[in-house]
């Protein structure tokens, strides 16, 4: 990677500021500047950039809140390349289905569509790197549950190593976005270990499926599992004050 010291431009310009978050964005997105990587301090970009130190906070503030960056304070603190932009969007995805009032039903159906093709491309594109990813993935939730843990995010896991053994990263980002909606809909609710020990049943014999090339077979399993899960859903009660950890 080139030295930080020879990758930023002096800016010349009424709104440096908005072309400081440009910059950053571009080599972010070059991989230049890498997620993790600490960002020069204030002073310091405010020398490179040849602005002032209040147009760098500016900068700075659009990127923290578009998601490229996380500011942390005290000990070991500074400003940090951070991806999380895709939590950005799954927080909008989250109000946008809250505002529209979108229904656990509606959420199923599409859910059920994007996964079918996910599934239907998984089946044929699957190298031994993705069958591989998924059993252990499943080998990880099963040690959850014997530790009397919830293994949902173990679960999440699953489907987005579904979407990327598609070989489509557009899959990856729309399985994402809807499980946001649907960890934000499970956190009003109790946790449920019949629930997380019925998905990694499902999920072992959807790999195997995979495996054997059972299209039909693993399809069915697909929409029997995403079918009791919208179940679940509707019949958990619900309580929108809280939020609990799953």
């Amino acid at each position: 990677m080139a030295k930080q010291k020879d990758i930023f431009i002096p800016i010349r310009g009424q709104r440096a500021f908005e072309e400081i978050a440009s910059q950053i964005k571009k080599l972010v997105f070059k991989g230049i500047l890498k997620p993790g990587e600490r960002l020069p301090s204030e002073m310091d970009l405010a020398g490179r950039f040849n602005v002032s130190r209040q147009t760098i906070r500016e900068g700075l503030r659009i990127l923290e809140l578009s998601g490229f960056i996380k500011v942390q304070k005290g000990y070991g603190g500074g400003t940090f390349i951070k991806d999380t932009t895709l939590n950005k969007m799954g927080d909008l995805f989250v109000d946008t289905l809250r505002l529209e009032k979108i229904t656990i039903e509606d959420l199923t159906v599409v859910r059920l569509e994007n996964e079918r093709i996910i599934l239907n491309y998984a089946i044929d594109l699957a190298d031994e790197k993705d069958i591989k990813a998924l059993h252990e993935n499943i080998l990880r939730a099963k040690a959850d549950l014997k530790k009397n843990k919830m293994a949902t995010a173990a679960n999440f896991e699953f489907h987005k190593l579904l979407a990327k053994a598609s070989k489509n990263n557009v899959r990856v980002i729309l399985v994402e976005l809807i499980l946001v909606a649907l960890s934000h809909m499970l956190s009003r609710r109790p946790p449920n270990f019949e629930t997380t020990r019925s998905a990694i049943e499902y999920h072992d014999k959807i790999l195997e499926a995979i495996i054997k090339k059972d299209r039909a077979a693993a399809m069915a399993l697909l929409e029997d599992h995403l079918k009791e899960v919208e179940h679940q859903l509707r019949t958990l009660p619900y309580d929108p004050e809280i939020s609990v950890a799953i």
